[in-house]
């Protein structure tokens, strides 16, 4: 099986409060050298330690050393790759087998989560600022604090390998431990993105406690991001849904460049994208697939985030009317993200998803939430306290037997 044209790119520079060069041949990573932005950074608070080397070598091994299998145009089979028309049935067949798809009982509420979500890497995982149990911690704060019984969880299935090519190439590591580790946790977020679809054109709003891996697109992958659940969300709704328009309100610090590329061309998806210009992953080429582009530059606080959101969902308003609404509800905005470099409080963050959530909700618009990027420990106590603020306005209904908000 041929190592995909893109393992030869040089990888991109990643800055944060320091500056990481990594320089690399196919599947051989070299760490040359570090170099430290003294302005950006006062000598007192320099750490040149091993967690930005840990955060760009995870980001690397999930999307670099990968090979890539099925259909596809970085496939070793792709010589004599069927037509067009071909591979939208190939993509509507598979969609249609899918079990990710399932009903779910009405005691249940739409917040979708299992503890295969959480990574744990050979105690890698601790030595990085990604928190990589985020996504138990939402759900065991949510429900020490009543919002939430532990019961009426949706536990989603793990995406199988039909599943992931209807978005095709997809990353298929040959070490078991990866897959196990890293990979899985990630193929179950992205069952739970594709269920919460289902779960929101029925219930009128979800929530995957995970999800929102933007940076990966049918032909990359990027960041922390090897499976493009959103695109996969979204193809998914088109065919089993009935759904033909679709809004993506991404809030992450970063642009979305995944499924921006994805659905380049694709009339029937509006992309509002709200993001730090200066940061990763500097796609520029993607920035030309936004219908909305909004620029938040490193700096800006919450008040003027806030006035920013409020005009950009008034322009959205009115320029597009979907069926369904995929929120991208990134942390990384917070004060103090080492990735994300804005400053919106916590009381900014559950204002943001408020404000998104009403949009959806007094059109009647189903919508999907996603967690998607956040890398302070601080972060799961944040998104919590956004869910338990969303209960508590009746936007969303988290009671034991819940009836749509």
């Amino acid at each position: 099986m041929d190592i995909p044209v893109s393992l030869t790119r040089p990888f991109p520079t990643v800055s944060t409060h320091r500056e990481l060069k990594v320089l690399y041949n196919h599947n051989h990573l070299s760490m040359n050298y570090y170099r430290v932005i003294h302005e950006l950074i006062p000598p007192s608070r320099l750490r040149i330690s091993i967690d930005s080397t840990v955060l760009l070598a995870l980001s690397f091994i999930t999307t670099k050393f990968s090979l890539w299998f099925g259909s596809g145009p970085m496939s070793s089979s792709s010589a004599s790759s069927p037509s067009e028309n071909d591979a939208e049935s190939f993509r509507r067949d598979r969609i249609l087998s899918t079990k990710l798809y399932f009903d779910v009982p009405t005691s249940k509420v739409p917040v979708i989560y299992s503890s295969t979500y959480d990574i744990a890497f050979l105690g890698v995982e601790k030595l990085h600022p990604f928190d990589s149990a985020k996504w138990g911690r939402i759900c065991g704060f949510l429900i020490k604090d009543g919002i939430l019984d532990k019961n009426c969880i949706v536990e989603p299935l793990e995406a199988s390998k039909d599943d992931l090519l209807v978005v095709p190439p997809v990353a298929l590591f040959p070490n078991c431990l990866v897959q196990q580790k890293v990979l899985r946790p990630f193929r179950n977020q992205v069952g739970g993105t594709i269920l919460a679809a289902k779960l929101a054109k029925e219930r009128g709003w979800a929530i995957n406690v995970g999800g929102g891996f933007h940076h990966c697109s049918g032909n990359k992958g990027g960041g922390f991001c090897t499976y493009a659940d959103i695109s996969l969300c979204i193809h998914f709704a088109f065919v089993r849904l009935n759904i033909s328009r679709v809004m993506i309100i991404d809030l992450d610090a970063h642009q979305g460049n995944g499924h921006e590329t994805d659905f380049a061309n694709d009339s029937r998806v509006y992309i509002l994208d709200m993001f730090n210009p200066g940061i990763y992953p500097l796609d520029y080429e993607a920035r030309r697939y936004i219908d909305q582009k909004v620029e938040v530059p490193s700096g800006t606080a919450t008040d003027e985030y806030l006035k920013k959101l409020d005009e950009a969902l008034e322009v959205a308003a009115d320029t597009f009317d979907p069926e369904l609404v995929v929120y991208n509800a990134g942390t990384d905005i917070l004060d103090g993200d080492p990735l994300g470099m804005l400053r919106i409080s916590p009381d900014g963050i559950t204002t943001r998803d408020e404000k998104v959530f009403r949009f959806a909700r007094v059109r009647n618009i189903p919508i999907v939430m996603l967690t998607s990027g956040g890398y302070m420990k601080s972060s799961a106590g944040v998104i919590a306290d956004s869910i338990t603020n969303l209960s508590k306005k009746c936007l969303i209904d988290t009671s034991k037997n819940p009836t749509a908000a």
